[in-house]
Formats: structure tokens, C-alpha cells, sequence
């Protein structure tokens, strides 16, 4: 009894050691990663082209996606549609339907969380899930994501620098997801924004992000045509980035 009792003791007195050797370990690792630089946001492209890029964020409104492709085909846009996971999987033919007509197809996390309440593992399992889903559907792996919310947190940031993704926000926000949000309101946000911390917006390389509802189906051709007569370009997300660096924000 007196030699098991003694036995004991030895091993659990080893195991104490070599479980805070493993959490000293551990500790380091987190402390180093959480010191490693991430990419910032893009919110805007510093150009003097008069290009811009058009974002529509897909978690919902799938009855408006067909309506929305066909306004921007008769105003010769191509944007970059961000899409949840469960979204695509539930949708499929729609993606499809999206990628056939040439627009981008990027990454909106799983099932739309908040980013910032999240790990960076827990942050990183729905940007692969999503891209899983998309490639799958599309056979084009995603680079690009948006945060859900826009939030632009230590824990959504890194998960998508580890996974070498560049995170991408806004210029110009439609808000067009508020009852309030009218095909005029949503309209003059983009064509002619107001000054916001001082700030005239440059739509010049601006991010416009939009989402599918019904006043917005009624103010894309309102802002195609408008802008096209000022002089304007819309190209996706991978081509606009192309022409320089990202600039400033005023959402």
C-alpha cells in the first residue's frame, strides 16, 4: 500500500510538470501570434480612376438575386457578391447562377456572427466551411472576406490573415437594410454621399456595400445609370484592388 501510495505521488508529481510545461508552451504560442502583425481592412482604393466597386453581402434575399443580376447586366456592372456558408449551401443553383454571369464570389463567414465575440480558431473554421461550400459549388477557392457587421476585430482579422485572406469593408454604405431606406434615399447615399467627419467621400476607387432587397433592386439602375453618365466603371473587387493601394475610409 505504502510503495502504490508512494508510486503515485511520483507520477502525478510528473504529470503536474509536465502539465505546466505544456501550458507554458501553449501560453508562448498564443502570446507570439497574438503580437504577429495582420492586414488591415481595405475600405477604399487610392485611385484617380473613376472606377468603383460594388459589394452585395448575401445571408438572405435570394428572391431579389435574380432581379439584381439582371439590372446589372443592363448596366454593364460587375461586382463582388460576399456569401455566407449556409447561404450557398442552401442555394446553390443561385451561386451558380451569380458565377455563370461573371460577377465574383467571395467569403461572408459561415453563419454570420459576430466576428469579434468569437475565437480566431472559431473565426477561422467559418471562413474554411464557407470556402469549402463555395468551391465545391463553383470550383474557385474564395480570397477575399467580409466581416459580418463590418467588425474588424483582433479575432476576425487574424483568422483571416492566417488564412491568407484580405478582410474588406466600405467606402459608401446604402444601409439599404432599413425600412427607412427608400430607392431615393439608397440611391443618393452612393451618387452623391454626404460628408461624413468633415469628409467629402471620393467615390473614385469607393467600396459600395449593398444587400438584396427590394428598394435596392429599384435604386440599382438609378445609381448604374447616373454614374456611368459622371463617368464611372464598375468592376469587381480583384480588379479594382489592382489599380493601387487601399486609402481612407468615411463610413
Amino acid at each position: 500500500m505504502f510503495i502504490n501510495l508512494k508510486i503515485s505521488r511520483r507520477i502525478l508529481s510528473f504529470g503536474g510538470i509536465f502539465f505546466l510545461l505544456l501550458a507554458g508552451i501553449i501560453a508562448e504560442r498564443w502570446v507570439t501570434t497574438s503580437n504577429t502583425p495582420v492586414s488591415k481592412p481595405i475600405e477604399q482604393i487610392k485611385t484617380d480612376q473613376k472606377i468603383m466597386a460594388l459589394t452585395i453581402n448575401v445571408d438572405w434575399g435570394e428572391e431579389y438575386i435574380p432581379a439584381i443580376l439582371d439590372e446589372l447586366e443592363n448596366g454593364k456592372a460587375d461586382v463582388t457578391f460576399f456569401v455566407t456558408g449556409r447561404w450557398a449551401k442552401k442555394n446553390p443553383e443561385l451561386l451558380q447562377q451569380i458565377h455563370s454571369r461573371g460577377h465574383q464570389i467571395e467569403n461572408h463567414g459561415y453563419s454570420h456572427p459576430h466576428p469579434d465575440l468569437l475565437s480566431v480558431e472559431t473565426n477561422r473554421e467559418e471562413i474554411k466551411k464557407t470556402e469549402s461550400i463555395i468551391e465545391g459549388i463553383i470550383g474557385k477557392k474564395t480570397h477575399l472576406y467580409a466581416p459580418p457587421y463590418g467588425e474588424k476585430g483582433i479575432p476576425g482579422l487574424r483568422a483571416a490573415h492566417e488564412l491568407g485572406y484580405q478582410t474588406i469593408l466600405w467606402t459608401l454604405d446604402t444601409v439599404d437594410w432599413r425600412p427607412e431606406s427608400t430607392p431615393e434615399i439608397i440611391a443618393k447615399r452612393i451618387i452623391n454621399p454626404a460628408i461624413r467627419f468633415g469628409i467629402k467621400p471620393n467615390k473614385s476607387g469607393a467600396i459600395v456595400l449593398m444587400h438584396p432587397k427590394a428598394n435596392t433592386v429599384k435604386a440599382l439602375p438609378v445609381i448604374l445609370k447616373q454614374l456611368t453618365l459622371e463617368g464611372y466603371i464598375f468592376q469587381t473587387l480583384d480588379e479594382l484592388i489592382t489599380y493601387d493601394q487601399s486609402g481612407d475610409t468615411t463610413s
